[in-house]
């Protein structure tokens, strides 16, 4: 499976062309947020990607709401607002957690991860697991700016359990910018994406 990673586009027109023309050689697109500003032309752009005629998953940031993304993404055919919750698309389970960016911890979650992982390990046992925020996790090269504004409750998380991949981005300076973290590779796509394959 080939997978088109992107963030932080911010309604940019160039950008955006760069992404479908992408997307066309992919069997998944993965948004981290920030695709425009303050949710200005949202609903084009939300159009102009499920056009793209492939699966489409992204969550909300602190550009966009997850009420605004919500209502958005309910008459689209391929593009799917992921809330605080997963994907699974061909043995591969996408852990989504949207919105923030702003403070290094949030207590809210811990719960909603060790949720998705009782489920994981019920379900999907055999899965690989790519964890999607928008936020950086804390203490890495994806978020240092000077000093590291990432999420410590995120780095916890890809400590404890090892993804495949943990994708993000809201911090511009560090766009295609790799780390790890044990085994797991960290990466922030940036606007003009990445593309994997599993």
């Amino acid at each position: 499976m080939k997978i088109l990673f992107f963030v932080d586009t911010h309604g940019s027109e160039q950008y955006h062309r760069e992404i479908v023309k992408k997307s066309k050689n992919v069997d998944l697109v993965v948004c981290a947020g920030d695709f425009t500003i303050f949710e200005s032309n949202m609903h084009v752009l939300l159009r102009m990607f499920d056009s793209i005629g492939k699966p489409f998953i992204l969550i909300h940031s602190n550009h966009e709401t997850s009420s605004g993304l919500m209502a958005a993404c309910q008459s689209l055919k391929n593009v799917k607002f992921i809330y605080n919750s997963y994907y699974v698309k061909d043995k591969v389970i996408f852990f989504c957690y949207g919105g923030g960016g702003f403070s290094i911890t949030d207590k809210s979650f811990d719960v909603i991860a060790e949720n998705l992982m009782r489920t994981k390990q019920k379900d999907f046992p055999n899965h690989k697991l790519i964890f999607v925020t928008h936020q950086p996790p804390h203490n890495t090269n994806l978020d240092n700016i000077g000093e590291h504004v990432g999420n410590i409750n995120f780095r916890k998380f890809i400590e404890r359990h090892q993804p495949l991949y943990a994708i993000s981005g809201h911090i511009h300076e560090t766009f295609d910018i790799d780390d790890k973290i044990g085994k797991t590779i960290l990466f922030n796509p940036g606007p003009i994406g990445r593309i994997i394959e599993i």
